[in-house]
């Protein structure tokens, strides 16, 4: 008998689309259903890689030869939000900003603070996505995922490696995330998440092709002078802005003018142009302040 798993489609040479608007295409490319086709991707591929909504990816432009999963059908983007609970189930390709909008207009608090960022529920388990006003971390009661032999495991939030975008999840498949979203007051969640859009549309790119913050908030392993004190995290646009690197261009990627840990490609660009980029920027960093600073973006490159 033929199960919905083996009706499993795949796709060559497919567009790996990503907020860049740069890069190569998948060798082969699926769209899970649900949970049994998704499992048999890790068959087919124990070692594919995991679309989600490409807001934090740059594709190297020779593609890559793994299997691509798109999260992109009915089956892996519902939520639900359980009757008399405060949980809500979330499968791993729903839309975390139609989520927050959701959660605020039934008036249940915790997601108000990450307004405006771009991530599937999976990818915003894996990277921790936040910024400065939440983390996803604090929603999060569970994870449901398969490992990369097929084995379906459930985390509970405690057995997590949460801290600052960073998970411990990235060996695995995740399938959907179970969330604690208290009530609270309506009217004040859905100010608080005004006012979180309004502070982003005043201080980021938000019109330009880019994935958001490019580089990850780096801790200081000594005393820098004019930054900060050793352990304390320091703003990475700001070391990029002091270093001279506002607007700095290569091909057709820029570091923007608006805010100096956004890069943002224009016509012409190609990923190269991004990588190049995203490297001389940390020499610039590394010599102007013996700082390394780490990316937040995740590139895809070809396997050797």
């Amino acid at each position: 008998m033929t199960t919905l798993a083996d009706q499993l489609q795949i796709e060559h040479n497919a567009l790996i689309p990503t907020w860049f608007g740069v890069g190569g295409r998948a060798d082969r490319l699926a769209r899970p259903m649900g949970p049994a086709q998704l499992r048999r991707c890790l068959e087919i591929d124990p070692a594919m890689r995991v679309l989600g909504e490409g807001a934090n990816l740059l594709v190297d432009d020779d593609g890559v030869g793994e299997l691509v999963v798109a999260m992109t059908e009915p089956g892996m983007r519902e939520v639900t939000f359980v009757p008399d609970s405060n949980r809500v189930i979330a499968m791993a390709g729903a839309d975390l900003p139609r989520l927050v909008v959701e959660a605020v207009r039934r008036g249940r608090s915790g997601l108000e603070g990450l307004g405006g960022i771009p991530a599937t529920i999976g990818g915003a388990a894996v990277m921790n996505a936040g910024g400065a006003f939440g983390q996803f971390a604090d929603v999060v009661r569970s994870v449901r995922a398969f490992t990369r032999d097929g084995r379906e495991v459930i985390i509970p939030r405690e057995q997590i490696d949460y801290r600052y975008r960073h998970s411990g999840l990235n060996g695995l498949v995740i399938v959907s995330v179970e969330l604690e979203l208290p009530e609270g007051d309506a009217e004040a969640l859905r100010t608080r998440l005004k006012e979180v859009m309004a502070y982003k549309k005043r201080s980021q790119p938000m019109s330009e092709q880019s994935a958001g913050c490019f580089f990850r908030n780096p801790v200081l392993a000594a005393d820098v002078e004019g930054i900060g004190a050793a352990g304390q995290r320091v703003s990475a646009g700001m070391l990029i802005d002091r270093a001279g690197c506002k607007r700095l261009g290569i091909g057709g990627a820029s570091v923007s003018e608006r805010h100096a840990n956004f890069v943002v490609t224009g016509e012409g660009a190609a990923a190269r142009d991004v990588i190049e980029l995203m490297d001389e920027v940390r020499r610039r960093v590394r010599d102007a302040f013996g700082i390394e600073i780490e990316p937040e973006v995740v590139v895809w490159r070809r396997s050797a």
